[in-house]
């Protein structure tokens, strides 16, 4: 089809998944990208145009999360995709057919694309972790144990968005190091954290780790994820058990999601500094290691609303890469279950916040700002510490090289409201 010819995140090489509706009344349904379309999965079933093991794909699909289609493997995504790629070929003489089941994204309406039962949040990029380290910690930024462990913690599932949801500045619990006592409101120094999200596809009986030589197997595809945070609220709570009301208040995710299958082009080999600890056995293999990398290009933009008043385009923030993370998802998924934990199909990892070492690669304020002690100066003459009423946060992602189409991720979008006036 033409738009999937043109500059485009969704070429006929891509296909990602998602929810959608296109009428507020109508039951969301799964679909799939291609251009600026939406290929209709129930729609295309009922063209009756797939066959054999694409078909039970197709039938997993139907329903109006993909929890289904993700529980049964690679495998039958992979059936569905390549029977997609056919079908949508400039040519194929099914392509009036086909033609019947697209939707213009343009009038679509998204949905979280999964039935999020848990949702964890690694700590993956070593750049991000020094960089907060130093804030609180100059002479030693790094605990002992990053290096050797995948650092992270249970997030909030349900408070996990798609993209496009606005959100009010979360209330919580702060205290100013001159004060005797805590304070209850608005939290002052709100911040976005670029992160890759990681689906689960099949998942693992209670007790049976998963072997790094098969983790991706468990694996769906990836998205895009911005894990909003409080740093106030965050100061003040987090010792000794870590992360709750500063992060639980809204996650934002892309509405696509990504297929391992579609980044092959894009893996890079995966090592560790020969200075660094290795992995543990239990985190090491071959495969890892000759293609666990991604090479995922990250992007941050913000457009203030005096900027949206004005007509004005949104401006980057920062740029880093999925290179960046310390930890591969192979990594963290077998170190998640080595315990026996069950993952879900459905379930989602945030990669952690992706800041890479090149100036301009921070991935989240509080790193850009030095703890907000050097506002980042915008175009327009404004200048943020931290998130005002109004900020508007677009995270982009995409892979790209010479000899291969561009991957893309989409949006991932949210904008800050002010706190609400609700009555306590």
């Amino acid at each position: 089809m033409t738009s999937a010819n043109e500059s485009t995140d969704f070429p006929i090489q891509n296909l990602p998944f998602c929810v959608f509706r296109t009428d507020h009344d109508e039951t969301a349904r799964c679909g799939v990208g291609i251009g600026d379309q939406i290929v209709d999965l129930p729609a295309l079933k009922q063209a009756g145009i797939v066959k054999g093991s694409a078909y039970d794909a197709l039938q997993l699909s139907c329903g109006t999360t993909l929890n289904e289609l993700m529980a049964m493997g690679p495998d039958a995504s992979a059936q569905l995709r390549q029977t997609l790629s056919q079908l949508l070929r400039a040519g194929a003489k099914e392509e009036p057919v086909i033609a019947g089941c697209l939707v213009p994204q343009s009038k679509a309406t998204f949905s979280v694309p999964a039935n999020i039962g848990d949702y964890t949040d690694f700590y993956a990029s070593i750049h991000h972790a020094t960089n907060i380290g130093k804030l609180f910690r100059p002479d030693n930024p790094l605990l002992p144990n990053y290096r050797w462990v995948p650092i992270g913690y249970h997030g909030r599932a349900s408070s996990i968005v798609i993209s496009g949801t606005d959100f009010h500045r979360p209330l919580g619990q702060t205290k100013s190091p001159d004060a005797d006592t805590p304070t209850l409101g608005p939290s002052r120094r709100l911040d976005y954290e670029l992160e890759v999200g990681i689906y689960m596809g099949k998942g693992n009986p209670l007790g049976q780790p998963v072997p790094m030589d098969s983790a991706e197997e468990h694996i769906f595809g990836l998205c895009l994820l911005n894990d909003w945070s409080a740093r106030d609220i965050q100061a003040w709570e987090y010792q000794p058990l870590g992360p709750f009301l500063a992060k639980s208040f809204a996650t934002t995710v892309s509405p696509w999601i990504v297929t391992m299958e579609a980044l092959a082009p894009f893996r890079q080999n995966w090592s560790r500094a020969s200075t660094d600890p290795q992995p543990l056995a239990y985190l090491d293999a071959d495969r890892n290691r000759a293609s666990g990398a991604i090479d995922l290009v990250l992007e941050v933009l913000i457009e203030t609303a005096q900027m949206r008043a004005n007509g004005e385009a949104p401006v980057r923030l920062s740029l880093s890469n999925f290179t960046d993370s310390y930890w591969t998802v192979a990594q963290m998924l077998a170190h998640h279950t080595i315990n026996g934990c069950n993952l879900t199909a459905g379930d989602l990892f945030g990669s952690g916040t992706m800041s890479g070492s090149a100036e301009g690669s921070q991935a989240a304020l509080i790193e850009l700002t030095s703890g907000g002690v050097n506002p980042v100066p915008l175009p327009n003459g404004e200048a943020r510490s931290f998130l005002e009423d109004g900020d508007r946060v677009i995270l982009r992602g995409w892979c790209e090289r010479d000899g291969a189409c561009r991957i893309g991720f989409g949006e991932a979008i949210g904008t800050v409201l002010p706190q609400s006036q609700g009555k306590l």
